[in-house]
Parts: structure tokens; sequence; C-alpha cells
């Protein structure tokens, strides 16, 4: 049992004392001294005991002080006078009590020239509370762990590159989404959970990284590749690409130029070609890097460091690069965009297309649909074909598209048909083809001949380019 002193004069003594009578805590008994009328609520529970003595009075005090030995004192007055002689008369009897003492005066030295007392300055608690409501400011646990905005609760705007999202498909290092608030109910996400315009999140991690994820959420499209990084990586393998080197370098330039406030980083593998090397150091610049990797113990370990270490989102790379030394495992397992280049050059893209799959792929990949179609400035087609023409079950999706496609104001084609997807799409011309970023993807695939899964024939043409985005793991 913590035995609780509070010396109370003033309304904002009295509503502590009825906070204390409402939110009992059972190991607090409080003693509360006052001598002016009004300061107690009518009702007050059994916890708190109540004596009518001038904590101005060193001898009053004295005998309330040796009666009981308490955990920490509080001096909540209206007179700051009267405050300074009680906090003395406390400080006389014991000066290692601990004391909490309220300054309600706008004086910046009361009560500082003291051991083991805590200041609370109401108008410091104030200013900063109506601070918290401002738009675009960060609301942080000021009480709770280092208090130094480690937790943070964030807002998730209509238009923001989190909504409608799942949690599994943003990467989280060094910070955690532990908790989403929605309609008043508290969730704890999973992977498959999925974040909705105006929840509040509470996120968890390093402060400088809470900074840039909060400045990420409240930003609306236009920020591609984030969430799941800041820059482009072009990796380049000069036993399959040296031919196409220096288109896939322009390619990817012309993506920079499209994207706000991004940097290229140029990976160059078992390098063969140094003069080819040196036409494409040619194009290095403030926001364009090349290195070259004459070391081909390690590959894999290698892209992983770049990828880490430059904060990369998207990978842009051929598929026959993609396919080799596991980089699609390791691209998948980090959770990263990836462009794989086709015959067809970006330059000429008109329209981004999306093959209707499962019903949850094409949610979680939606928002970096958008981004990337308003980036490059192209149209967005959602392409529902089916055989069976079983369009019934993939109504939510095309609502859900629907939906994001007010939000962000941008225009959406809806495309259902009854038709098999490889032929639509091999006639398709000058397009993006937006896919979910499977696991099992494959090069050579006897599936392409027989299956309507858009994963089973991705990979077998190099025809039209294609950004593959992750998506939501499923729950383990």
């Amino acid at each position: 049992m913590k035995n609780i002193l509070i010396l109370a004069d003033g309304p904002i003594a009295k509503h502590f004392i009825e906070w204390l009578s409402r939110k009992r805590v059972a190991e607090n008994k409080y003693t509360v001294v006052s001598y002016t009328p009004n300061t107690l609520p009518e009702k007050m529970g059994p916890h708190i005991t109540h004596y009518e003595v001038d904590p101005t009075s060193y001898a009053k005090m004295q005998h309330i002080l040796q009666s009981t030995r308490f955990a920490v004192i509080f001096v909540i007055m209206e007179d700051m006078e009267d405050a300074e002689y009680s906090l003395k008369n406390i400080h006389m009897y014991d000066e290692n009590v601990r004391v909490v003492f309220v300054n309600v005066w706008d004086n910046d030295e009361i009560g500082r020239d003291r051991q083991n007392v805590i200041v609370v300055d109401t108008d410091e608690l104030m200013a900063a509370h109506l601070y918290d409501h401002l738009p675009n400011v960060p609301v942080i646990a000021q009480n709770v762990g280092l208090g130094k905005g480690e937790i943070m609760e964030v807002h998730v705007p209509f238009g923001s590159t989190y909504a409608f999202r799942h949690v599994g498909s943003i990467l989280q290092r060094k910070w955690k989404i532990a908790a989403i608030y929605r309609d008043e109910k508290q969730i704890l996400p999973t992977n498959a959970t999925m974040i909705r315009p105006n929840d509040t999140l509470l996120v968890m991690g390093k402060p400088l990284v809470l900074d840039g994820v909060y400045k990420t959420i409240n930003k609306r499209i236009g920020l591609f590749p984030e969430p799941f990084g800041q820059d482009l990586y072009l990796l380049i393998d000069f036993r399959y690409d040296k031919e196409n080197a220096l288109i896939y370098l322009k390619e990817s330039l012309y993506l920079l130029e499209k994207l706000e406030d991004k940097s290229l980083h140029i990976r160059i593998l078992y390098p063969n070609d140094f003069e080819l090397i040196d036409t494409l150091k040619s194009y290095q610049a403030d926001n364009v890097t090349l290195s070259v990797c004459y070391d081909d113990e390690d590959i894999k370990s290698l892209v992983e460091f770049d990828i880490q270490e430059y904060d990369i989102g998207l990978v842009l790379n051929s598929i026959e690069s993609f396919e080799a030394e596991d980089l699609k495992s390791t691209l998948y397992d980090l959770r990263k965009v990836v462009y794989l280049f086709g015959d067809k050059l970006l330059y000429n893209v008109k329209e981004c297309i999306i093959l209707m799959d499962d019903n949850e792929k094409m949610e979680s990949i939606s928002s970096t649909a958008f981004d990337i179609t308003e980036s490059l400035n192209l149209n967005l087609t959602i392409a529902d074909f089916d055989p069976e023409g079983e369009f019934e079950s993939r109504k939510i999706v095309v609502e859900h598209y629907e939906t994001l496609s007010h939000i962000f104001n941008m225009e959406v084609n809806i495309v259902q048909k009854i038709a098999n997807p490889v032929r639509e799409i091999a006639v398709m011309q000058d397009i993006l083809q937006i896919a979910p970023f499977e696991k099992d993807l494959r090069h050579e695939n006897i599936l392409k001949y027989f299956s309507t899964k858009v994963k089973d024939f991705l990979l077998t043409t190099r025809r039209h380019p294609k950004l593959l985005v992750p998506f939501a793991l499923a729950e383990l």
C-alpha cells in the first residue's frame, strides 16, 4: 500500500481528486489536506481521507508527516506564496521525499532549486496538448518508455500510401506497427491486417526512423517506390545484360526523372568489357552512382548489402539476372518492388495493366499500382479475363479499385472478358504489366501452356516490361 499526500487548493486540485475518486488504484491510499471551501468534490471514495488543515503551518504539517510515511506528495495550490511555504515545510521535515509541484504561475524558477521535486508546468502541458492537435504533427508518448519519440501515434489520412495496404507488405526495419485503432477498438495487427483510411497506428522504433515513417504515412501517392524503400537500384549482369546495358541504363534514368527526389544506384556484376563500363560511368551524376563488383564469390550478400545500405525500394534488372544467383528469393524476402525490362521500352508504354488474380493480392498491390501509374502519367486498366466468365467472385476487388480511383481522383478502366489471359496479354501493345511478387515465379514453366494463373506465365516472355509488387504475407 502506497500513501499519497495531496496539498490541495483550487479547481485543478478538485479535478485531480475527482479523477482519483473515479479511477481507483487499489494499491494507493490518499490523504488530502485543504483549508479552503469548494476544493473537494461532492463525493470522495473511501480510499481518500481529508484533513482541514492550513498546509503553510509547519507545526500542523509536521503532525501529519509524522503520522504517516508518504511515498509522494502533490502540491496543487492556487496561491504561489502558499505553495512555496508548503514546499518549504515539507523539505524542513524531509528533504528526500518525492514531491510533484504544480506550477500555474508561469514562473520558470519556482521549485526548481530543490531536490526530489518534479515541477509540472500547466501552461507548457496545455500548449503541448494543443500542439498535438495540429495537422501534420505526430503525437508521441511523453511519459512512456524513454519519452523521446520512440512510441508514436499516427493518423492515416485518405490518399495515404499506407491506406488499403496490408501490414505484411510494408517493410518495417527498425520500427514496428504495434497496434491499430479503428472505430474506437484496438486491433493487434497480423501480416494480413489491412490498414484503412482514418485508422490510427501505434508505431514503435527509433525516433529518427519514426519521423520518416510519419512523413511517408501522411503523404499521398507520388512517393513511389515508398514504403518499400527510398531509391532505385539497377543491376546489370554482364553475363546476360551486356548487349542491352546502355538501354537498361537509359530506361532507368527515364524512370528516375519521373520520380520525385530519388537516386539511382547502379551495380555491375561479372564485368568483362571495360570500354562499356567507362561508357556507363559517364552517366554518373549527383543522384546517379555506379559501382563495379570484381569478386564473384558472394553476389547475393553483396546485393543484399547494397539494398540495405542505400535504402533501395525498386530493383531494376532483366529476367535472366533476376533468375540468377538466387536473386529472386533474396528480393522476395526483402520485400522489394522489382522492375523487369522487356523488349518494349518504358518510354513507349502508354498503359499499366493488372491481370485479375487472387482477391487479397490484388488489394495489396493497389496503392503501388495507382502510385506508379500517376508517376508515369499512364492509364490504368484492371483486366478480368476468365475463360469461364466467373466475374462475380472478383466483384469485391473491382469495387476496391473503383473506390481508390475516386479517392486518388484517377481514372481506372475495368475490363471483363471471357478469354484466356495468356493470349489476351500476348497481343497487347505498349503496356507495363503490374503483378504480385510471388515466391514461386519460374522462367521456364510447363504450366504456361495450360494455366490461366498470372504467376505461371509471368516470366515466360520478355515482350512487355513488368513491375512485381510485394503483397501481404499470410500469417504463419
